[in-house]
């Protein structure tokens, strides 16, 4: 892989198994300045095709792949000579296999719901940390470089909403394969329907949840809420 000119931007490849997921990826990575998405895969094997096809500097890789796991599909990559950088996204929240993605060149991770505002910090930090050459005057100036990938604590979630209740939004529509309505989701949590419109709405533009029109009942058809992936 070539390194970028400076002044060029970073270049991204999508790698996401779920069609919406990896459509929303790619319209997050191109709006942030600074970066380019060249190209989406669905699978390891096109991940390599197109790795093939079109120098990239960083992966922007779902480690949960109908044909490799990503951490496999880094490995391969690491000893076919291929040197990208690799953020992982994941809903996985094993430590051990953190730890294992730090040698396989994962220099960020990012956990699945997310938003826009997420993945643009560790993009932003990303590049600065890329940015960096030369030779280092001392330990501090080391210790700065690596402290840029360093999120300095967990993203803000839109005014009005909080974690703790984003992560039962998320579980009551995970555990519904056929999906649920906003008034659903309100009574399954506990809270008001327009809250719960809220959250899932965020989850949509998070590109974790799809929504459609449910017909069939009298009146203005409500929306229903399906989990795309995680």
């Amino acid at each position: 892989m070539s390194t970028p000119s400076p002044g060029q931007d970073i270049r991204v490849l999508v790698v996401e198994d779920d069609p919406v997921a990896a459509d929303a990826h790619v319209l997050y990575v191109g709006r942030v300045p600074g970066f380019t998405a060249v190209g989406k895969a669905h699978t390891g094997a096109e991940a390599r095709r197109a790795l093939d096809r079109t120098p990239v500097d960083l992966l922007l890789l779902d480690l949960h792949l109908p044909d490799v796991h990503g951490l496999q599909l880094a490995r391969s990559l690491r000893a076919a000579g291929y040197h990208a950088d690799v953020i992982a996204v994941t809903s996985a929240r094993d430590l051990t296999v953190v730890r294992e993605g730090v040698s396989l060149g994962v220099v960020q991770y990012v956990l699945k719901p997310f938003t826009f505002a997420t993945l643009r910090d560790r993009l932003i930090r990303y590049a600065e940390f890329h940015a960096a050459a030369g030779e280092a005057s001392g330990q501090d100036e080391v210790d700065r470089a690596l402290a840029t990938l360093r999120a300095p604590g967990p993203a803000a979630l839109p005014k009005g909403l909080s974690a703790p209740t984003l992560e039962k939004v998320t579980r009551a529509l995970r555990d519904r394969a056929e999906g649920l309505t906003a008034t659903g989701v309100a009574e399954a949590v506990g809270i008001s329907r327009i809250t719960a419109r809220r959250y899932l709405e965020h989850l949509v533009d998070a590109g974790r949840a799809g929504r459609s029109p449910q017909y069939g009942q009298v009146g203005r058809p409500e929306l229903q809420y399906r989990w795309v992936k995680g």
